[in-house]
């Protein structure tokens, strides 16, 4: 296996990915009655980690009664929780197939490993506000939505990238 992630097989063809995860958007919406996304299975974990650790608490907030529903159906019972660990499973799956399993850092050589996953961090909390902010994540607002031709999951991607695009320019110089 060493050899093999010393040469690992060639990434997929990414129109033949798309049309894929078109299919897949398309399966969700016939078998389940709505589109992906992650955001709701990270609030569902939430929720239900919030009502373990003070019941009282989780019951007067109504967003995470939201979540929590009557009592009758367990919150990480939700498909959205089982998409999320299919997505985790199918990933390192794929990876391990195609000989891309690995622990490293991705980073440039003007970075160190502490400020590399400090930025990884202060990332992740902007993401997780942005997604809260925007009612949804990227695959739920731009999949799902676009799909849907929702004008407001059309401007988030438009902004999504734009935005990507300006900070590129800035971000580049650390990873050369």
């Amino acid at each position: 296996m060493k050899e093999q992630i010393n040469n690992p097989k060639p990434y997929w063809n990414p129109y033949i990915c798309g049309i894929g995860l078109g299919l897949v958007l398309l399966a969700t919406f016939l078998v389940m009655g709505r589109g992906i996304g992650a955001s709701g299975a990270m609030t569902s974990v939430v929720a239900t980690g919030v009502q373990t650790v003070s019941k009282s608490h989780a019951e007067a907030n109504t967003f995470y009664m939201g979540y929590l529903g009557d009592g009758t159906v367990h919150p990480l019972k939700d498909w959205l929780v089982f998409e999320v660990l299919g997505v985790l499973i199918g990933g390192f799956i794929s990876g391990r197939l195609a000989g891309r399993n690995k622990i490293k850092i991705e980073k440039g050589p003007l970075i160190t490993n502490n400020r590399r996953f400090l930025f990884a961090f202060v990332g992740g909390i902007i993401m997780a506000f942005g997604t809260k902010l925007a009612r949804g994540c990227t695959s739920g607002q731009a999949l799902t939505g676009g799909a849907m031709m929702n004008v407001g999951s059309w401007l988030f991607m438009i902004a999504l990238f734009a935005g990507a695009y300006a900070m590129a320019g800035f971000v580049k110089r650390l990873w050369i």
